[in-house]
């Protein structure tokens, strides 16, 4: 089990928070309903404590006044019984959805505060299964919680006062057994818990690789891996068949050894009971009454053997989501952020002897160097060298081990993540679209763009071009992760939005690396128009799209080892003239 699926803590810490940060607020609901619990619970007493007058009164007595009176007692209770269960119900339905949505939103809000590190440590089927199953366990778990609390802990109070009013004695002897359950009990629900928070860590494995194999339908068809796909989810679920049958063999063990202890007392209560019933000191309406609280108490006894497994299996999930709560961002704003001194669109972008590992690996060693701004530098390199950590070194996706980055001479770590993100445009070869309408995707939710200028940009990112193609133009829905569009048309809609952002500074992550040469040759002519007037920093594998550059920083192992312009670096004949030559030898034998 990883670091972030361990949780430390105790319930009672889980209790607290969940209270004060999510049910406190709907305490007046929790009370009424509470209330109404405790109407339900004593209808049971009430209902056995009819037995002897009915018995006595009505049966031997066989008096036809106490016989209405009785069966109107009885209808009173069912019909007290029917409103309280129906409205606390409701209520706690009520409570327990709004808390579930408030908890979900929460979850999902925290966990987007945490870093880019963070997420690459964690599945994302373990991170939807906590935003949508724990939140939905948890935060339902507290109807039947309460309503055991609230309906059949009186339930059991109300049954044990009728009981004791017509024999102490019988029921100490009903209850003899009751101390034989504790060490079983407290074992079953230490597996149940045990169980549950397995069951919960195997979801989240299924569902990771369900949206892994959702999401790679062409590879797999390609490469002939449906029969392998299909076995290694099959036995994925049968494990968490198996771990879930143990959870229910588990919950289900408690009600059943509560019956047999039942049983027992019962026996012991029939036998002594009914020989004082033969012998005349007690009378048949006693022992019938004593004999139905104790057959109603078998109800509400086995719900709350049941609820004890339930609450295992929530708890379980309760620290599952608690414990993403605890996470925290170690990327963040400054008490008091810095600001340029002057437009961020004259401010240089500086590298100084920056150092940058992954765990334990190293990526940068000692980076260097200056993009001026209004300039276009372009960052080359093996694969490996560095390239792209530069990008998320400068939205502080990542921080550095060691070094300096600074933008107009003011370290990035001293500014507002919200403000210095704000100051970029990314365009990456990925260009993630959401499944939401075209429209949507180069938006993002801004509503202080006029149509003109919606216009403008769809136009300069060549998107008008195959607007018309679409059938419903820009409210056109573009699928799951832009599936609707083809690669060059997706690139297309991400530079719009790019331009329609107009930061200025501009990264691009071989942004046409995966494109064919005439949606290649589209798509860069976009890009220079968004990058015209900017500050850009390009990572380019393809040499030919970046001869232009006003710089080009050739990257080896986390080190710059040349700087130049094209003509100069090919002069040189270092490692730049080698890359170039042998993607132009490569081009040649195509």
């Amino acid at each position: 089990m990883s670091k972030f699926e361990e949780y430390q803590g105790d319930g009672r810490e889980i209790l607290r928070w969940l209270w004060h940060g999510y049910l406190k607020k709907y305490w007046v609901y929790i009370v009424v309903a509470v209330v109404l619990m405790a109407a339900e619970g004593a209808s049971y007493g009430a209902l056995s404590y009819l037995i002897q007058p009915m018995f006595e009164n009505v049966f031997e007595l066989r008096d036809q006044q106490a016989l209405l009176v009785v069966s109107a007692a009885i209808f009173g209770v069912f019909l007290m019984r029917a409103v309280a269960g129906f409205a606390h119900k409701v209520l706690m339905n009520y409570v327990g959805y709004r808390v579930a949505a408030k908890l979900q939103g929460d979850l999902l809000g925290h966990m987007l505060t945490l870093d880019t590190q963070w997420f690459q440590r964690t599945a994302p089927g373990n991170l939807i299964s906590r935003v949508q199953g724990d939140t939905n366990a948890a935060a339902t778990i507290w109807s039947t919680v309460l309503t055991a609390g609230g309906r059949d802990v009186v339930a059991l109070l109300s049954l044990f006062a009728v009981a004791i009013s017509i024999d102490w004695r019988w029921t100490l002897i009903a209850l003899v057994g009751a101390p034989l359950l504790m060490l079983p009990l407290m074992a079953l629900q230490r597996m149940v818990r045990r169980m549950a928070r397995r069951s919960r860590s195997i979801v989240a494995q299924v569902t990771t690789r369900l949206d892994e194999i959702l999401h790679g339908v062409v590879p797999i068809k390609l490469n002939g891996l449906e029969a392998r796909e299909t076995d290694r989810f099959v036995t994925s679920v049968d494990e968490n068949v198996a771990t879930l049958v143990k959870v229910q063999v588990g919950r289900a063990a408690i009600p059943a050894m509560i019956d047999i202890v039942a049983g027992l007392g019962l026996f012991g209560v029939v036998y002594l009971g009914g020989g004082e019933v033969i012998a005349g000191d007690k009378s048949t309406g006693e022992f019938m009454s004593f004999i139905f609280a104790m057959a109603l108490v078998f109800d509400p006894l086995r719900r709350l053997g049941s609820v004890s497994g339930a609450w295992q299996t929530a708890l379980a999930s309760l620290e599952r989501i608690h414990v993403v709560f605890l996470a925290r961002p170690t990327i963040v704003s400054p008490a008091t952020p810095a600001k340029l001194s002057g437009p961020t669109a004259e401010a240089d972008i500086e590298f100084d002897n920056v150092a940058m590992s992954y765990v334990d690996t190293p990526v940068l060693n000692g980076l260097s160097f200056r993009a001026p701004a209004g300039q276009v530098t372009a960052l080359v390199g093996a694969s490996g060298a560095g390239k792209s950590t530069v990008f998320n070194l400068l939205a502080r996706l990542v921080d550095p081990q060691s070094g300096t980055i600074t933008l107009g001479g003011v370290a990035l770590d001293t500014f507002s993540i919200d403000a210095l993100r704000n100051m970029f445009s990314v365009v990456t070869q990925d260009a993630l679209l959401f499944d939401e309408t075209l429209r949507d995707n180069v938006l993002l939710g801004r509503t202080d763009i006029s149509d003109a200028q919606l216009q403008a940009a769809l136009d300069a990112a060549h998107v008008s071009e195959f607007l018309k193609e679409l059938p419903d133009g820009l409210e056109t829905m573009v699928g799951t992760r832009g599936s609707s569009l083809s690669g060059g048309q997706r690139q297309r809609v991400v530079i719009a939005r790019a331009l329609v952002r107009n930061a200025p500074i501009l990264l691009l992550d071989e942004a046409t690396s995966a494109l064919d040469s005439k949606s290649e040759k589209i798509v860069q002519n976009a890009l220079d128009r968004l990058s015209h007037g900017r500050t850009t920093l390009v990572i380019a594998h393809r040499l030919a799209t970046v001869r232009d550059a006003h710089q080009i920083v050739v990257m080896d192992k986390g080190r710059v080892v040349e700087t130049g312009k094209h003509a100069e670096l090919l002069a040189k004949d270092g490692m730049y003239a080698g890359l170039y030559r042998l993607q132009f030898s490569e081009h040649e034998g195509q």
